[in-house]
């Protein structure tokens, strides 16, 4: 039995490299068609295609390789995609892709990897001026990887399509790339078993879009200057840390009917809302620096049963904004670990870095603040927190609120400065950063 195991191993080994042997390099110069040397090249072969502007809708049959030299610009002008690809193992590296046409019934893109068109590879390239910039659909294992993808910027947000569109796909490696002016940056429809590292995404409507996808890693990721950064719908059993959402008009982090997910680390400054949380459970959010929004968090429809600990609340207009029939609990069970509140009004007379009162959002003053907006200006004043301390006493004055019973009484350590006055400039890079939370 070994001595045929080792004889299959060696045939294997010949049969490779003699597939390597036949593999070949083919050239294309500027004034000469790509689409009949693609379509004459075998498996595995290289396609370089030099310097140039390549006019031409192109169609990727066979497992190769497309690559650029010197950044070639291949423009669909204006019809269908300008890249189709429908073979496996199809990699396209180096080029400029651009002027798709502008179907959204077709959903035209700068390149379409079609179903059946797995494990292709995308990096190093631009896609400018495309309807869709990829398209991937029910094709699994692909990598897109440190690309530059715009849109069409003329066109109004609702007529674009999107970055990158991962309809039912399963292990797509989407890392480094930058994308902005589409209307959602990254649109992932039931797609699982995903990475999405250090993207960033930007003046679009969603910096991401999830909707109805399992078992996703979302980390090193900046969503910034969009309608919202990041919105998780219909999910579970994702994991969300160490990325920072800033400036975005609604939303820096959406959560909408999501379970048994982590959201952990993050930074999410300058917002509209830092957090929307919206029929959430069996989550655990920690770690995370929440600062000069106008609402840090949003909670509401029955989020419950979540596990939200050890995070700082700096800055914001308005901490948590809170639509309950019952208290929600926050923080640790056991002191250390509960969530800090810049606005937390209660004392620490053992100095034990824990306050002596629990934390309560939706007071009266809260609520006074909603229904009359211009009081914000005052909340600062004595007589405003007098009456904070004095509606505290009245029961009768309550009404169900998110309650920390052992709060922090500061934040981590410097981290929180850079991050603010985002919502009106950028972030200022320079301040020091510090603590276990701070985003790469």
């Amino acid at each position: 039995m070994l001595t045929r195991l080792v004889r299959l191993a060696g045939a294997a080994a010949l049969l490779a490299a003699a597939g390597l042997a036949a593999a070949a390099t083919h050239t294309v110069r500027p004034g000469e068609a790509i689409q009949p040397v693609l379509d004459r090249a075998q498996p595995g072969d290289v396609v370089e295609v030099q310097r140039g502007l390549y006019t031409g809708n192109l169609r990727i049959e066979r497992p190769l390789t497309l690559r650029g030299i010197g950044r070639p610009t291949l423009a669909g002008g204006g019809r269908g995609d300008t890249i189709r690809v429908t073979a496996t193992d199809v990699t396209i590296e180096g080029v400029i892709v651009r002027d798709s046409g502008d179907s959204l019934l077709e959903q035209n893109a700068g390149i379409y990897i079609q179903p059946g068109a797995h494990r292709a590879v995308v990096r190093r390239s631009d896609l400018a001026h495309n309807l869709f910039g990829l398209w991937i659909e029910k094709a699994n294992d692909v990598r897109v990887e440190y690309n530059n993808i715009t849109g069409m910027r003329e066109l109004d947000s609702a007529r674009r399509g999107n970055g990158v569109q991962l309809y039912n796909t399963r292990g797509a490696r989407i890392v480094g790339n930058e994308i902005s002016f589409v209307r959602d940056a990254l649109y992932v429809d039931v797609s699982h078993d995903a990475q999405f590292l250090r993207n960033k995404l930007h003046h679009s409507r969603y910096g991401t879009h999830y909707m109805n996808s399992y078992r996703n890693l979302w980390e090193g990721n900046e969503t910034y200057r969009n309608r919202g950064g990041l919105a998780l719908m219909e999910v579970r059993d994702q994991v969300v840390r160490h990325n920072v959402a800033w400036g975005n008009s609604d939303h820096g982090i959406m959560l909408r009917t999501l379970q048994d997910s982590v959201v952990e680390n993050n930074i999410v400054a300058g917002n509209g809302r830092g957090f929307f949380i919206y029929d959430v459970e069996y989550a655990t959010l920690r770690g995370n620096l929440v600062v000069d929004n106008e609402v840090g968090v949003h909670l509401s429809a029955g989020s419950t049963r979540n596990q939200v600990e050890h995070n700082d609340f700096v800055a914001n207009r308005e901490q948590v904004r809170y639509v309950g029939a019952r208290d929600e609990p926050w923080g640790a069970a056991q002191p250390g670990r509960g969530n800090h509140f810049s606005n937390y009004l209660g004392w620490d007379r053992d100095g034990d870095g824990i306050g002596d009162l629990p934390y309560e959002a939706n007071d009266l003053v809260d609520r006074l603040s909603w229904q009359h907006p211009a009081m914000k200006l005052l909340l600062a004043s004595p007589s405003v927190q007098a009456l904070r301390l004095v509606s505290r006493q009245f029961p009768v004055l309550r009404v169900p609120s998110v309650v920390d019973p052992h709060p922090r009484m500061a934040p981590d350590p410097v981290r929180w400065q850079r991050w603010l006055a985002t919502r009106d400039g950028t972030p200022d890079r320079t301040a020091p950063t510090a603590g276990p939370t701070a985003a790469p």
